[in-house]
């Protein structure tokens, strides 16, 4: 049976990422993603009394996302969870299940608040663990060369930098998974959360990374699995 509820227990681990994994990038929004899907992340509300982004409710305010994504005409977020969760990690703890696409937040006695999230495309996939090494709310985006030289090869491109706000792929808030470059962030493009589309980043919608953020603490052990 499932539940929603709100609760609180953070907590902080140590561990390690194997290097393999700094080797890769950040997630990719597609080149005009922020010009030309017709989707304007402003419309989204920011409510202060929650300390949450409001997606809009009224039917076709999100239109067609951008090339090579493919949002339902009814788009809606799929709602975080306390979930009943068997495994042993610490309260604090973060485990991502790529397989399944969600993210547990360890709540402790048998709880854990579960996230729909986004994850890496295929050739992308990856498992490890780590820490939290640093947050950022409206973070910037600056997508490293390998990933610029990647998306020219394709025929686009890619800006150097893009300040952090709502045009900004990386979404209302980031948490930087040790040294690479790797992060759980948020994102311009909602509808994206429940594929496997980005370049090995996590990604859920700004209202749960948002939630998400204010839980977790610098030096949390993260959990990747396949």
């Amino acid at each position: 049976m499932v539940t929603v509820t709100t609760v609180d227990a953070p907590m902080t681990i140590r561990s390690r990422l194997p290097a393999l994994f700094a080797a890769l990038v950040v997630t990719a929004a597609p080149a005009g993603a922020q010009t030309n899907s017709g989707y304007d992340p402003r419309s989204w509300v920011y409510d202060d009394a929650t300390n949450a982004v409001i997606p809009p409710s009224t039917p076709g305010q999100i239109d067609e996302p951008a090339e090579n994504e493919s949002a339902p005409p009814s788009w809606s977020p799929i709602p975080k969870q306390v979930v009943s969760f068997g495994d042993a990690q610490p309260a604090g703890t973060i485990i991502v299940n790529t397989n399944e696409r969600r993210l547990y937040y360890v709540l402790g006695n048998g709880k854990a608040l579960r996230y729909a999230i986004g994850v890496g495309k295929e050739g992308f996939e990856w498992a490890g663990s780590d820490k939290i090494s640093d947050k950022k709310e409206w973070p910037d985006w600056r997508p490293p060369q390998e990933m610029r030289s990647r998306v020219a090869a394709s025929g686009k491109s890619l800006p150097i930098h893009v300040a952090g706000g709502p045009n900004n792929p990386l979404g209302a808030r980031a948490l930087y998974i040790g040294n690479t470059l790797y992060r759980i962030h948020g994102t311009n493009q909602p509808w994206t959360v429940g594929k496997a589309n980005s370049s090995g980043c996590i990604r859920l919608t700004n209202e749960d990374v948002i939630d998400l953020y204010a839980r977790v603490q610098v030096g949390a052990h993260v959990i990747v699995r396949q």
